[in-house]
C-alpha cells in the first residue's frame, strides 16, 4: 500500500466531490481511485465517507483526517521545494488572513512589493476582521492586531498600533473641544461596534491611571473607514487607531482630541501555529514585514508633526 498516493487520492475525491471527478482530475480510472480509498479506509480501520447512491459525505473520523492529510500533502511539497529551490526563486502558495482595513491599506501595498521580488510566490488573502482558526482553516500565518499574541501561537511583532480621538475642525466649532474625559459624555461619539462594551472608553492618562469613560454612541459601525469619514463630516467624535485616520489628520479633516490619554497598547503580529514548522515562503514573508516596519510606523508620523 503506497500511503501518499491514498492520501492524495482520498484528499482529491473531498476536493473534487466524488470519485469520478477526482479521477478525471488525476487522469486515472475510477477502480483506481476506489481501491486507493477502501485500501486507506482498511488501513485506519475508519469510515472515511458516508456513501449514498447519489453521493460521499465526510464523516467526523474523515472530515479530522481530511484536515491533517492537506497539510501533511502541503510539508512535503514544501520539502521538495525547499530542497530543489534552496538556492533558486521562492515558491508556493501563502495563504494569509489579514485584518480588513489594515490589510487592505497597508499590507496590500506590501504584498504587492513582495510579489514583485518573488514572482512564483502565490497569495491567498482573506480579509476579514474575524479571529480565523490558522490550523483547523489551514492558514500558513494571520496578521493579528491584539494587546498580546496567543499564548499558544508563536508571533512576531511587526509594529506598534496607536490609537487618537479625533472630530472635525466643523464639529468642533459648533459644539465644543472636550477639556477631560468626563465631557464625553455630552458629545456625540461614533463607535466601533465589534468590541466588548459599547458605552465607554478606557483611557490613561500620563500616569497610567485609568479612566473608564463614559460615552454616549450615536452611530455605531463594524468598519472603521466608515466611521473615519463620519467623522471627517462632522457627526462626531471617533477613537481610532492611527493607520485609519492619519490622512485625514495630515490634511486638517480631523483634529487630534485629548492627546494626553491613550489607551490600551496594541500591535501587530504575525502569528503562526507551533505544530507547524515555518516554511522558507512564510519566514521570508515575516522578515520582509519585519523590515518594513521597523522604523516608526508612517501612519504615525502626523501625531509626531504636531508634537502630540
Amino acid at each position: 500500500m503506497d500511503r501518499f498516493e491514498n492520501m492524495n487520492a482520498f484528499v482529491r475525491v473531498v476536493e473534487a466531490g466524488s470519485i469520478s471527478a477526482a479521477a478525471d482530475r488525476m487522469d486515472v480510472a475510477k477502480s483506481v481511485i476506489s481501491r486507493r480509498l477502501k485500501e486507506l479506509e482498511a488501513h485506519l480501520g475508519v469510515e472515511l465517507f458516508h456513501r449514498t447512491t447519489r453521493q460521499m459525505n465526510l464523516t467526523d473520523s474523515g472530515r479530522a483526517f481530511y484536515q491533517q492529510s492537506v497539510r501533511i500533502l502541503a510539508d512535503i511539497l514544501e520539502a521538495e521545494h525547499a530542497t530543489s529551490q534552496f538556492h533558486g526563486a521562492l515558491k508556493g502558495t501563502l495563504k494569509v488572513a489579514l485584518p480588513l482595513s489594515f490589510g487592505l491599506m497597508h499590507l496590500g501595498p506590501a504584498i504587492n512589493e513582495f510579489l514583485q521580488a518573488n514572482p512564483e510566490v502565490e497569495f491567498d488573502l482573506d480579509f476579514n476582521d474575524r479571529q480565523v482558526d490558522i490550523l483547523a482553516e489551514g492558514f500558513d500565518l494571520a496578521i493579528r492586531i491584539a494587546s498580546l499574541p496567543d499564548s499558544s501561537l508563536i508571533a512576531r511583532r511587526l509594529a506598534p498600533i496607536q490609537t487618537v480621538m479625533a472630530a472635525s475642525p466643523a464639529y468642533i466649532e459648533r459644539v465644543s473641544m472636550p477639556q477631560s474625559p468626563h465631557e464625553l459624555i455630552h458629545h456625540r461619539c461614533l463607535v466601533y461596534n465589534l468590541i466588548n462594551n459599547l458605552e465607554s472608553w478606557n483611557l490613561y492618562d500620563t500616569t497610567g491611571q485609568l479612566f473608564k469613560t463614559r460615552i454616549t454612541p450615536y452611530l455605531k459601525a463594524s468598519n472603521g473607514e466608515f466611521l473615519r469619514d463620519a467623522a471627517a463630516n462632522g457627526l462626531g467624535i471617533v477613537l481610532l487607531p492611527t493607520f485609519i485616520v492619519y490622512r485625514e489628520i495630515e490634511r486638517g479633516a480631523l483634529l487630534p482630541l485629548l492627546t494626553n490619554y491613550y489607551t490600551s497598547q496594541l500591535a501587530v503580529y504575525a502569528i503562526y501555529p507551533q505544530t507547524r514548522h515555518l516554511s522558507q515562503r512564510v519566514r521570508a514573508f515575516v522578515d520582509f514585514l519585519v523590515k518594513r516596519f521597523e522604523r516608526l510606523p508612517y501612519w504615525d508620523e502626523c501625531l509626531e508633526k504636531q508634537q502630540i
